[in-house]
């Protein structure tokens, strides 16, 4: 699928607050079954060394993890970046800033997710 405007301020919108409410099912109804997560800290929460996880089941345990150890865990969104498969959604986290690139199957959920997050200065 190739998102237009419309889409992906809508994703973005809703991505948000389903983070925001801390309701896992709702954050995880934007994905099909089989996605898949990349994240760095998916080694640090899940003890996955690759920083990947697949699925419904892995990736929700390690997001209920991360609620459960963040109850404050609160997204801004920044901006939404869309490009020629997927979009980007950039936002300051409890940890500062990231970005999320997302690409989707033909009906309009992530296949593939990947987080980014800023690198905090050097000697800090």
């Amino acid at each position: 699928m190739k998102p237009d405007a419309d889409f992906a301020r809508h994703f973005a919108q809703e991505w948000v607050a389903a983070w925001n409410a801390h309701d896992l099912p709702r954050i995880l109804s934007h994905y099909r079954e089989d996605f898949e997560m990349h994240s760095p800290l998916i080694a640090q929460l899940a003890g996955e060394p690759s920083g990947c996880l697949r699925g419904h089941g892995a990736v929700g345990a390690y997001w209920a993890r991360a609620l459960e150890l963040l109850p404050e865990l609160r997204f801004e969104l920044v901006d939404v970046l869309l490009g020629a498969d997927g979009l980007v959604l950039y936002y300051r986290s409890p940890k500062g800033w990231a970005a999320e690139s997302f690409v989707f199957d033909d009906q309009g959920r992530v296949a593939q997710a990947r987080a980014h997050y800023a690198v905090p200065p050097a000697g800090a």
